[in-house]
């Protein structure tokens, strides 16, 4: 087994991977040097937000911390509320909370056996270096050797859109990270008219904040297609099956023009509904993803992702409620259209938008920039990921996902991977597609901690 693993990241993924870690008992003692960074440790951007209005995506009953106890979020919240049920969707304010008790938890649990040792390191990783028998960990004018590491940075810090101008950035009018800039919005006078640019569940959230926040500002969405995600059922709906006949009939064609074919054709049938359908693939979509070519993965980006978005990642009932009557009442207007310029004006901003060869120019006090998780590290301003990615000790994936991957976590360089370099969570979407949720982190968690505990 390895002796001293490095776990890099304050969020979700590296709470989960430490935790797990944390509840076994390996036969040698195990020391972890877990860098948080100089941010809020376990919340994460995810869980980081304080508002009641932004509500986990996902039912309460599936989103236990431990692979082996799917209900320990459930359990957790009924202990204050008996009434909370499985089905309900919690604010994700109430997941933080839960993250914490957990590692506060794990962390007791561990001192108390004497088996593991824990040093919460509150700082940013500068540099990793990988070799074949371990890893340098480099933070300020401090290294240490550690037997392996596992990078858990969670959603890299987005870029704006190439279309805004640097005097539109200069200007304080186009906000391109939404969730440090609504934890200061007292200090924001409220605007007039305020733009949106994607719609997807960050757009939903920031909509929500903002509306009762600023009860006469009027907001503009827009995104390629101007649609929202769709909506959950209020009551959790019976499950297909497990898709087996489906799911065989992709892999003998891993196309995707096929694979579209065969899911209209699954949500067509008699009687059934196409969010249990969606929801009974997503066991599948890793091995899915791994048998789709290259060409085919491109094209999915290119033609479906959209849609599949839209399906995959909805919106709580209560929330598309009252997305709903936002725009009942006038208040959001969704259009197509893509961000061709950003630039000032005398009324705050001048955007300009266009979506089958005609363009439209909007003005707005403000722009808020709300495309969701960046995952494209070839672009990203992430030092640890510069370093490693100069250096050419990791590989960037050939359609922003991430980092090229094994199916088991090990990063690759030069088309090998490295023995002792993980990660886990949306780094490793390129490999895995599903790779960004707390089910399948926690899958992922356990399986690294196996591996871990392997060497």
């Amino acid at each position: 087994m390895f002796r001293r693993v490095a776990i890099i990241g304050g969020g979700a993924a590296a709470a989960s991977l430490l935790s797990e870690l944390l509840e076994r008992e390996p036969p040698q003692p195990l020391q972890l040097d877990w860098f948080t960074g100089a941010g809020e440790s376990v919340r994460g951007v995810a869980y980081g937000t304080g508002s009641e209005r932004h509500l986990l995506n996902v039912r309460a009953a599936s989103m236990g911390m431990f692979a082996g106890k799917p209900q320990g979020f459930l359990d957790f919240v009924q202990r204050d509320d008996p009434a909370i049920g499985g089905t309900d969707f919690l604010p994700r304010r109430r997941y933080g909370d839960y993250l914490e008790a957990e590692v506060a938890r794990a962390l007791q649990q561990g001192q108390a056996r004497g088996r593991h040792h824990v040093n919460v390191v509150p700082f940013e990783v500068d540099a990793l270096v990988p070799e074949r028998d371990g890893v340098t960990v480099i933070h300020g004018e401090r290294s240490h050797r550690a037997d392996a590491a596992v990078l858990a940075l969670g959603a890299l810090p987005p870029q704006p859109l190439k279309a805004v101008s640097a005097a539109a950035l200069d200007s304080g009018r186009y906000i391109v990270d939404p969730w440090p800039w609504l934890a200061q919005l007292d200090a924001v006078p409220p605007p007039r008219t305020v733009a949106l640019i994607g719609l997807g569940l960050t757009a939903v959230d920031v909509l929500l904040e903002l509306s009762a926040r600023w009860p006469h500002t009027a907001f503009v969405a827009t995104s390629r297609h101007g649609l929202l995600p769709e909506a959950h059922l209020a009551h959790a709906g019976t499950p297909a099956g497990d898709s087996a006949e489906l799911v065989d009939a992709m892999r003998d064609g891993p196309e995707i023009r096929r694979w579209m074919h065969l899911l209209r054709e699954a949500i067509a049938s008699p009687g059934t509904e196409w969010r249990t359908v969606v929801d009974s693939l997503r066991p599948h979509l890793p091995g899915l993803w791994g048998e789709l070519p290259p060409e085919q993965r491109a094209r999915f980006m290119r033609h479906a992702r959209w849609a599949w978005e839209r399906a995959r990642h909805r919106m709580p009932p209560q929330v598309h409620e009252a997305i709903v009557a936002l725009e009942q009442q006038g208040r959001l207007q969704r259009r197509r259209g893509r961000l061709q310029a950003a630039e000032p004006s005398d009324q705050g901003l001048q955007l300009q938008f266009g979506h089958a060869g005609h363009s439209e120019v909007l003005h707005a006090e403000l722009a808020i920039q709300t495309t969701g998780l960046a995952t494209d590290v070839r672009h990203s301003r992430h030092r640890l990921v510069r370093q490693l990615l100069t250096n050419a000790h990791v590989t960037g994936d050939p359609l922003g996902l991430g980092l090229v991957a094994s199916p088991d976590g090990r990063l690759h360089h030069d088309g090998q991977p490295w023995p002792h370099l993980f990660a886990i969570g949306s780094l490793r979407r390129g490999s895995l597609w599903e790779s960004t949720a707390m089910p399948e982190i926690r899958q992922q968690a356990r399986s690294l901690a196996d591996q871990i505990l392997a060497g």
